[in-house]
Order: structure tokens, then sequence, then C-alpha cells
């Protein structure tokens, strides 16, 4: 099949998933290397390493170790970057593997997958639909690019299938159901084996429920997931059986937390924590006046947000107990994603072209340094960490840096 036939073939997939809107061509040759680069601003000072590439003093923030082009597209929901041992995985097209310590590439494709991939990983394993737009789910092993897996929820009733969700036993998808006009008035959630590749179960979902802006996450015997119509659901990731789901009113962002059985989702001026096997209200705290709270994470055992009003907020995710509520830390973009690496708490902005990677004290909030690569983009910063290094993807420029 020539490339231009494949290209054709991903614009259908892209009308008919009703993306096209949103851009969906992305170039097909490699990335461009860049020579490092730091600066950009910098809220709560600090020193920067002596040499590029090393890791900083305590509170100082570093130089990055290795800067390279991508061809990332922006559309990623959650995970635009993962790191994998010492893979760092960069969603695009082609699809990038590079080495965690040098930044040296270690293997390339180009149309493995959709516009807008999320790297998901479960037990080694990338799980992806096929860039062909013929109804496969592929698995890919981060360390050679290789397929090690493929399966398929249908032949041809169902649109592509999406993956929301992957762990050790399943993938987890969405997909359309086509009518006779080849429209997908309805969806299906799934789950296939990944041992077999077989559907092990397939439940429709309620009619007009959206099939996008779906967040998913699998913990344990339970898959959760939220969606754009203001729904909270559960279900038994072995038999697919509707644990319970409620209105909850729109969310906030992408992301929610689950720990020690509870799910943790920001839902406007409150933060709301649900008991996971009943979905019975645990406890929920309010942000300031006019403000809506962001995407929380739990890191350690404490649930970190942050806020718009440029707060970050610490508390116990067992009981909303507030540790502490900086309303001082962030004088510049709030993050709504997080990692931890050692004592230091790293958080990727929002849409802001002073925003960055922040790294703040866990202990009180405050900003030891903020990263910023200089380009101005407003695009959403993406964040990984992995062993001593916190990797951030902005724009077009995927970047590491090492800590401590």
């Amino acid at each position: 099949m020539g490339r231009g036939e494949v290209s054709r073939r991903r614009m259908i997939g892209l009308a008919g998933a009703g993306l096209l809107a949103l851009g969906a061509g992305t170039a097909a040759c490699g990335p461009v290397e860049e020579p490092i680069e730091g600066g950009g601003s910098e809220p709560g000072g600090g020193s920067g390493s002596k040499k590029p590439g090393g890791g900083a003093a305590p509170g100082g923030k570093p130089e990055p170790a290795w800067q390279h082009a991508t061809t990332f597209d922006g559309l990623a929901w959650i995970a635009g970057v993962a790191v994998v041992d010492d893979v760092v995985l960069v969603s695009g097209d082609p699809l990038v593997a590079r080495d965690l310590a040098t930044g040296k590439e270690i293997w390339s494709r180009a149309e493995v997958t959709t516009p807008g991939a999320s790297m998901l990983i479960a037990d080694g394993t990338l799980y992806l639909a096929s860039a062909r737009y013929d109804g496969n789910v592929i698995g890919l092993d981060p360390r050679t690019g290789r397929d090690t897996w493929r399966s398929r929820l249908g032949d041809k009733e169902y649109a592509q299938p999406r993956v929301i969700a992957a762990d050790a036993d399943h993938v987890y998808v969405i997909a359309g159901i086509l009518d006779k006009n080849f429209r997908t008035p309805d969806n299906v959630i799934a789950a296939i084996a990944t041992g077999s590749g077989k559907v092990v179960w397939r439940e429709q979902r309620d009619h007009g429920t959206d099939q996008y802006g779906i967040t998913a996450q699998a913990v344990g015997k339970r898959l959760v997931y939220t969606d754009f119509r203001e729904n909270l659901t559960v279900r038994d990731t072995a038999t697919g059986h509707q644990v319970w789901t409620k209105k909850v009113g729109r969310t906030s962002n992408r992301g929610f937390a689950v720990h020690d059985g509870l799910v943790v989702v920001a839902i406007g001026e409150r933060l709301r924590a649900f008991d996971l096997e009943t979905g019975a209200e645990r406890w929920s705290f309010a942000t300031e006046k006019y403000s809506r709270f962001n995407d929380p994470a739990v890191l350690d055992g404490v649930l970190y947000v942050s806020d718009t009003a440029h707060g970050l907020w610490a508390a116990d995710p067992a009981t909303g107990k507030r540790h502490w509520h900086n309303k001082g830390s962030l004088d510049v973009a709030a993050p709504w994603q997080f990692a931890k690496v050692g004592d230091v708490l790293y958080g990727a902005t929002q849409f802001d072209k002073n925003g960055g990677v922040h790294a703040f004290d866990p202990a009180n909030g405050k900003v030891l340094w903020t990263y910023n690569d200089g380009s101005g983009d407003i695009d959403r910063w993406y964040l990984a960490a992995g062993g001593r290094t916190v990797v951030g993807l902005h724009a077009k420029k995927v970047t590491a840096l090492p800590v401590g």
C-alpha cells in the first residue's frame, strides 16, 4: 500500500471520528536535532547547575540534559510523553523513542498510530489504535518499537476503537457502533485480553453518551472513567458489569485520582472524593470564590491540586484534611499534571507562554524554580518522570531535566 493511500485512509478515519476540525496532518519525517536550550522565567529564583545537563543543587534549577524537536500534534488527551525504564516515548508521527540519559533516538516509526495517541503503558507494553483505521489495536515493545500484540474489537460493525486504559490483563477500548448509514449514534466500551487478544466483554453505553472526552484508569478490579456528559462510572474489570454511575457535573479538566478505595475528582470549585465500591461521597472541599480546581494527583500518599486562582493545595486523600494551601505559589501559571522525584514536587502548566515545569517544595508549596523552553508557545506542557530525570513535552520540543 502506498503512502498516499494510507494518508487518505487516515483522513477518512479522522472525519469519521469527528476530529478533522482539530487538524490532523503531522509530518512523516524524523525529528530534527536541536541544541540544548535553557532559559525562561524563574519564579522563586534558584541557581542553575554549573554545566549543561548537570543536576542542580537542592533548590537550584538544572540545565537540560538534552532537548530535541518532535512531531507532537498537541492532541494527546493525558499522556503525551511517557518513560518506561530508560526509554522516553513521545507521541507524534513518527512515533519516536529516545534514551532517557542521552536523548539519542532508539527507534522511530511513521504511520503507526492515530493523531493524538496517548502513551498508555501497561505491563511493559505500549497500546495504540492502528493508524490504518482497520479496527486493529496493537501493542508495541517500547524498547524496540516492534509489534508484540494485535487484536480487534470486531470486523465491520464498529468504528475505529480507541484505547482508553490498560492493565496487565486487559486493554480497554471505546468504539462507535456503526448504523446502516455509517454513523455512530451509540458506542461500546470493551475489554480485550492482553494474553489471547480475545474480547472478554463488551457493553453498550447509554444512547447519546459521548464517546470522546473520556479519561479512564484501571485500578485493581475496577475500571473508572469520566466523560463529557458529566458522568463518573465504575465497572468491574473482569466482567464489564457496571458497579455504579452517577451524574457529578462537568469535571474541570481531564484527569482524576484513584487512591486507597477513593476516586477524587475536580468538579468546578469543589474537590470531591467518592467511594470506589459504592459511589458514596466521602469528603469534599471548595477552593476560593470565583476559582476552579485543576486536575488532582496523589503522590507518595499526598493529594496535590492547583486552582485557577494560582494557588496550590496539599491534602490527605483519605479524609480531605488540608495539609497546606499556598495562595502565593504561582505568580505565573498553574500546573495540571504532577510528578515527584525524591523530595521535590514537579508540575507541568497549562496554556501560558510564561509557564513550563515548576519545581515545588512539597512541605509548603513554595516554588523552587521554573524551567521554560523559551519558545513562547502557549501549548499545554506534559510531564513524565523516570529515575532522577523529569521529561517535559511542549509544542514541538521534548526536554530532559536531571534533578536531585
